[in-house]
């Protein structure tokens, strides 16, 4: 560990306004290191709703502000509230399979969705050890509506979710490692003090595929989470993609 575990950034703003004020409104700086983890780490999972940002290089008060993220805005946003209450953190990144995203990607755009997309988690350093954390990506409504769509699937890599214990997943922050997407990650990019220096040289989505992105798919990505989280999950449109156990199970109306 070192002092880049503490620091701010531009991305890890967490002397910000908003980020500021939270903190201290919450009273999270009172609490013990493990509390103050799981007091972060619970308000970006359920308070920041599952959702898609303009891109991934936001500072953690623009996340803050949307109220919304997925796994690489909400990791921003939580590595700057754990800053924030002093608590070491950095930034671990990934390839996921673009499959995790099947049902929140329209079957419209999802032959064009890069084959690998980019993923992170956080890790926070407690008692001399680093601390694996991802569970925070899914909020508690859309994992739900998850669970009551497919009663009999164990594992699911679709609809934002990678894991292979659907109905008890590891999401509570009880001191150890939590994960929600893990089962969909296809290439290890390494640890970085911050994400910024990930970004730094980690890119997708420019050019006119990510205007597509921003304008049209995203939009429309946020409305199918936010018709999930109410229950009405997306039908997958190509089966031959699915598991037998998947297809097998799966007889919901199909809803765009």
């Amino acid at each position: 560990m070192t002092d880049a575990h503490l620091t701010e950034t531009p991305m890890l703003d967490f002397r910000s306004g908003g980020l500021a004020c939270l903190i201290k409104e919450r009273g999270w700086a009172d609490l013990s290191p493990t509390e103050r983890v799981g007091a972060a780490y619970d308000f970006v999972r359920n308070e920041i709703l599952f959702g898609y940002n303009t891109n991934d290089i936001l500072p953690a008060s623009k996340v803050l502000d949307d109220g919304i993220g997925q796994c690489n805005t909400k990791s921003t946003l939580l590595m700057a509230l754990l800053r924030g209450l002093d608590i070491p953190c950095r930034f671990h990144g990934f390839t996921i399979d673009k499959s995790l995203q099947r049902g929140i990607v329209p079957e419209l755009f999802y032959p064009l969705a890069p084959r690998a997309i980019l993923h992170s988690w956080v890790e926070v350093r407690l008692v001399d050890d680093w601390i694996e954390l991802e569970g925070f990506i899914l909020d508690e409504g859309v994992l739900r509506s998850l669970q009551r769509a497919f009663p009999n699937l164990d594992a699911l890599c679709g609809y934002g979710a990678g894991t292979d214990s659907l109905h008890s997943p590891a999401v509570e922050w009880n001191g150890v490692g939590t994960y929600i997407q893990r089962t969909g990650i296809n290439r290890d990019l390494g640890v970085f003090d911050t994400p910024d220096a990930f970004y730094a040289g980690h890119r997708q989505l420019s050019g006119l595929r990510g205007l597509l992105y921003r304008y049209l798919v995203r939009p429309w990505m946020n409305r199918r989470v936010e018709k999930l989280r109410n229950g009405i999950v997306p039908k997958i449109g190509d089966s031959a993609t699915l598991s037998p156990s998947f297809t097998q199970i799966y007889n919901k109306p199909e809803v765009i």
